[in-house]
């Protein structure tokens, strides 16, 4: 019987901490499970990082940092090649990663996988292209330019939901611009973070360079946040943790990088295909089990068209298929917790008045019932001021609204304090345009998802989706540098 790639993977029993290219244990000597979001099972035991262990790291990342920054561009880049190409030859090993700690199958690990080795490639080839820029001046004999300078040591803050995507979408421009980064992994994809350090290091990336730590947000996540000697910081969750995040970086004028949540709206208008609306709802709301920021969880429906779509929108609801393999449409939630949360929200909505089509409860078969697994939910009659409407409850629930005309539909879109992506189905040229210049989101897609950003084009969000920071794409070169102004002036006589 031949070994599959997920077989083949080898998960570590213990996952420690990797500061200065060595795996090293919690200074306190603790550990956490992490578990399968399949089955509930010990994937294996995980350092419990404290602050400590946040100083050690940063102290690592600041000793390393002068030293590659003076490598040229160039050569960075060259070692970030490296860093991808080694990816690529441990593709497998690492979507098994991905796949075994977040439930998702191992198809969509593969192609998480592939876009986060895309990344590290276009990142490398920054290093050949981090441009400044000449300027004239108004006095005669001045030379004026700008140039890239690195900040000096990256503080990066991982989701788990796209866990190896997030990595490198930060990593690789971090390091491009000549800072040193620390990693505090998403708790609950460990293996993913410290596998990537370690294909890192055997990539030629200098020891001390890339170092990662685990452990819950407040204990190893915070420390990272309030430490001076971290001059950008970077971070991917919740909005109630960005703007926790913020306070404290802004006390003492840290540079920060905030991508956060979503409560995107889907734009369903009267003159579409509606099979293939429907087809496209279906994949923002439920891929990914909804553990996307950018999960259409607000699906605005024109009133001529809604029984209709409403309809078939429920029988491919619960048609789809739960479970963690291949030909499966969604897996498990994250965690435990994360399941609960969203099974309350959905007992709230029922409470005030809200109709549940499909789902709504957790899958408790023989199969699935140790997991984390909730039935893609469907609702209607959810006010648009009630909590299901307003809080990104990150999970396969979506909800139904009516829109008189297309202003209505707008103004309902605009109706949150999110501002990350909007879609609009429609076949109107004037009413695509007139959606993208109208809604409030840093992301707009006509007639498909509302996700698609790709490794070269920038990603984040209006309001309380960010702080107006874009990730990744070349505008993340401003996360990550300080543009330094240089001025010399020439005398003629000694030319």
């Amino acid at each position: 019987m031949v070994m599959s790639d997920m077989e083949k993977f080898k998960m570590p029993e213990e996952t420690l901490n990797l500061i200065g290219g060595v795996d090293t244990p919690a200074m306190s000597g603790e550990a956490f499970d992490k578990l399968d979001p399949s089955n509930g099972k010990v994937l294996c035991r995980v350092a419990r990082s404290r602050g400590e262990d946040a100083r050690k790291a940063i102290e690592c990342a600041a000793a390393a940092q002068p030293a590659w920054a003076a490598l040229p561009s160039v050569q960075r880049g060259d070692i970030l090649r490296n860093i991808a190409v080694e990816m690529k030859k441990r593709r497998a090993d690492i979507a098994a990663a991905v796949a075994l700690e977040t439930g998702k199958s191992f198809k969509d690990a593969e192609g998480e996988t592939d876009g986060a080795i895309s990344l590290g490639f276009f990142f490398a080839g920054e290093g050949q292209r981090l441009y400044g820029r000449t300027m004239p001046s108004a006095t005669p004999n001045k030379h004026a330019a700008t140039v890239r300078s690195p900040i000096g040591v990256a503080g990066l803050i991982i989701a788990a939901n796209t866990p190896i995507a997030n990595i490198a979408w930060k990593v690789f421009p971090a390091l491009i611009c000549g800072n040193a980064a620390v990693v505090k992994a998403a708790e609950d994809t460990p293996v993913t973070a410290w596998l990537f350090g370690k294909i890192a290091h055997e990539a030629g990336l200098p020891s001390g360079t890339l170092n990662i730590i685990h452990g819950f947000g407040e204990e190893a996540g915070t420390p990272i946040v309030d430490d001076p000697g971290v001059g950008v910081i970077s971070f991917t969750g919740s909005a109630e943790v960005g703007r926790k995040i913020a306070q404290a970086a802004g006390k003492r004028l840290a540079r920060v990088s905030l991508e956060l949540g979503g409560k995107n709206p889907l734009v369903v208008c009267d003159d579409v295909d509606l099979e293939n609306a429907v087809k496209w709802a279906a994949l923002s709301a439920f891929s990914n089990a909804g553990q996307r920021c950018a999960s259409a969880s607000r699906l605005i429906v024109f009133d001529s068209v809604y029984d209709k779509f409403r309809d078939m929108l429920a029988e491919k609801t619960k048609s789809l298929k739960v479970g963690s393999g291949d030909d499966d449409d969604l897996g498990p939630v994250i965690n435990e917790k994360q399941l609960n949360r969203m099974l309350a929200a959905i007992e709230e909505a029922r409470a005030r008045g809200a109709t549940v089509l499909a789902g709504g409860r957790r899958l408790d078969d023989p199969a699935r019932k140790t997991g984390f697994y909730l039935a893609p939910t469907l609702i209607e009659n959810a006010g648009p001021d009630d909590e299901i409407s307003t809080v990104e409850l990150f999970g396969p629930i979506t909800c139904l609204y009516r829109a008189k005309d297309f202003d209505d539909a707008v103004a309902l879109a605009n109706k949150s304090s999110y501002g990350l992506t909007a879609c609009v189905h429609t076949g109107n040229l004037h009413r695509a345009i007139s959606f993208a210049q109208r809604v409030q989101a840093g992301m707009v897609v006509v007639n498909a998802g509302t996700y698609g950003s790709e490794p070269h084009m920038p990603f984040g969000g209006f309001k309380c989706s960010g702080n107006g920071s874009r990730e990744p794409g070349t505008e993340a070169l401003d996360v990550y540098s300080e543009l330094k102004n240089v001025c010399i002036n020439i005398n003629p006589e000694l030319a």
